[in-house]
């Protein structure tokens, strides 16, 4: 079950102190940075772990159009991302509405293109 940032028990996150009542030496300051810090790390990681199947379900389809390896498939993901100025999470959603009949946009299609037959190139 995902859950968004918002979501999330961060109860046990909060501070044991009142950074407004203590003195300005004490521990409080370092503890209520190092749980901001916490929450943050948590947040990034509920993210990606939201991003990681469509992102490897794109990857499988590399893999078959291609065909390449796992790690030649996250090579023309992350190209494709830059090229066309695309976040990855979104070229991966865009794959994979491909197989809802839906076209892909023409920068993802155009850089795609690109690092496919870049790719055929230099396999020979």
């Amino acid at each position: 079950m995902a859950s968004s940032p918002d979501s999330l028990n961060t109860s046990a996150l909060t501070p044991r102190c009142d950074p407004e009542q203590q003195a300005p030496n004490d521990d409080c300051a370092e503890e209520v940075a190092e749980i901001k810090a916490l929450r943050t790390e948590v947040n990034d990681l509920h993210r990606a772990m939201e991003s990681h199947p469509p992102i490897d379900q794109a990857r499988g389809m590399l893999m078959t159009l291609g065909p390449c390896t796992a790690e030649e498939a996250w090579e023309i993901l992350v190209e494709v991302s830059q090229h066309s100025n695309t976040k990855l999470r979104a070229v991966a959603d865009e794959l994979i509405a491909t197989t809802d009949g839906e076209p892909l946009p023409s920068p993802i299609r155009t850089a795609l293109a690109k690092a496919l037959s870049k790719r055929q190139a230099a396999t020979g």
